[in-house]
């Protein structure tokens, strides 16, 4: 199946704390939602890109919710990014794994009821993780990024991005402290999941060779 196309409509400049970064605005033949790209410096043929494939969360990038470590990993993503003057968030509109925002509430509310964050997804009738990267391919290849180091503690999201023809030469840790509140999902993504946090190595099943410290600020 060919990737899906995208198309920048608009482009704009962001000045945030940590500097100037350009706003792109894409529309796309996948679906209706308005994914973005967030980024500094030159990608054009850029090789090694510091890169983020940032899902929309609602409630932590907007709200600081602390059931999460979605926020936190957006805003050392950007801090990342800006110490080294080039590097892209793409910003895809899949909230709560894919489920949606609606979902994601009532999920959060048998999570409450002791369900960890996969039984809950389940329990409402979903995969425990919905989520395409096929459209950040597509804005990846529309940047002119030829490889990335790519910002994640989550070798699905590698294996998807290869799948779709990018070139990930690297993966960089983002390793966020938990909290009272979040722990037990950290765990649940940990062990049902199979995301590397508490310090867990690659297995040689899961691009070994991609892992590399975490950049200092």
């Amino acid at each position: 199946m060919p990737k899906p196309s995208v198309t920048r409509t608009a482009t704009a400049r962001i000045p945030t704390r940590y500097g100037d970064f350009q706003l792109c605005y894409y529309t796309n033949t996948l679906d209706n939602k308005e994914h973005l790209a967030f980024y500094m410096g030159d990608l054009a043929h850029a090789e090694k890109v510091l890169a983020r494939i940032h899902s929309e969360c609602f409630t932590g990038d907007v709200l600081g919710s602390l059931r999460c470590d979605c926020g936190e990993q957006l805003d050392r993503a950007l801090a990342l990014i800006a110490n080294e003057g080039t590097g892209v968030v793409v910003y895809l509109r899949q909230e709560g794994r894919g489920i949606g925002l609606e979902q994601k509430l009532l999920a959060y509310n048998l999570q409450d009821q002791g369900y960890d964050t996969v039984d809950a997804n389940l329990m409402l009738g979903h995969g425990a993780d919905e989520r395409s990267y096929s459209l950040a391919a597509s804005i990846l290849d529309d940047l002119g990024v030829q490889s990335v180091r790519l910002l994640t503690n989550n070798p699905e999201k590698i294996t998807a991005l290869q799948a779709e023809g990018i070139n990930v030469a690297a993966r960089v840790p983002l390793i966020i402290a938990t909290n009272a509140e979040n722990q037990g999902y950290m765990i649940t993504k940990a062990k049902r999941m199979d995301h590397l946090l508490f310090s867990k190595p690659f297995s040689s099943s899961h691009h070994s060779d991609l892992h590399e410290p975490q950049p200092t600020n």
